[in-house]
């Protein structure tokens, strides 16, 4: 089973518990995420691999070590993922960035993609998916099992909070795939909102309802 990683810094705590309030407005909201993203990322880049180089200080020559192995890929899902690219750019400036568009057919319930823009190197790249809620994990699923189809296995999901219904569909159809949180909350109402939640990211985000 995939493991599931969930962040438990004083930093992140702090500004997801002032995200959770219904009183922050989309400015800070935006800002928070994006930070909380970044700090995310800095913890699971860890493992990265490095190799020695060798470099000339103003003072002499040094060994140093310098990033190695696969680039990095950004996969945020639209709209609410977009929130989070930001702050992981400013860690991952030279990251490539695709994007995932997708909605439910109303009649069969099938995902149906209706945008997927991805950096023709996709599956040679570690890629990092992008998806704030995983609420059912339903869009996050299939977001990733479109990303499969064209031949990227190397894949982690990045989340902000997850319902533990979303944790346990996504291990059972994704096996392979780590999930990173910043907190797994109760569970979902009967609207499928995860409780006690955040309310709607999207909507915070762009201030939209």
């Amino acid at each position: 089973m995939s493991n599931v990683h969930v962040f438990d810094h004083p930093l992140i705590l702090h500004k997801l518990a002032i995200m959770r309030d219904k009183r922050t407005g989309s400015k800070e909201f935006r800002e928070l995420l994006n930070e909380i993203a970044m700090l995310m990322v800095y913890e699971i880049t860890r493992d990265l691999p490095t190799e020695e180089v060798d470099i000339e200080t103003p003072l002499c020559k040094a060994k140093a070590h310098m990033l190695s192995g696969k680039p990095i890929g950004l996969v945020p899902i639209l709209r609410a993922g977009l929130g989070m690219l930001e702050g992981i750019l400013n860690l991952l400036p030279t990251a490539k960035v695709g994007h995932i568009g997708l909605y439910r057919d109303p009649e069969t319930l099938q995902p149906v993609e209706y945008y997927c823009k991805l950096p023709d190197d996709a599956p040679s790249r570690e890629l990092l998916v992008l998806e704030p809620m995983l609420a059912t994990g339903g869009s996050a699923g299939d977001g990733i099992a479109f990303l499969k189809n064209r031949g990227c296995h190397s894949i982690r999901l990045v989340s902000l909070i997850a319902a533990p219904e979303a944790i346990a569909y996504l291990q059972k159809r994704h096996p392979d795939v780590d999930i990173f949180v910043a907190a797994v909350d109760e569970g979902l109402n009967e609207h499928a909102y995860i409780v006690p939640g955040l309310g709607d990211a999207g909507d915070r985000i762009f201030g939209t309802r």
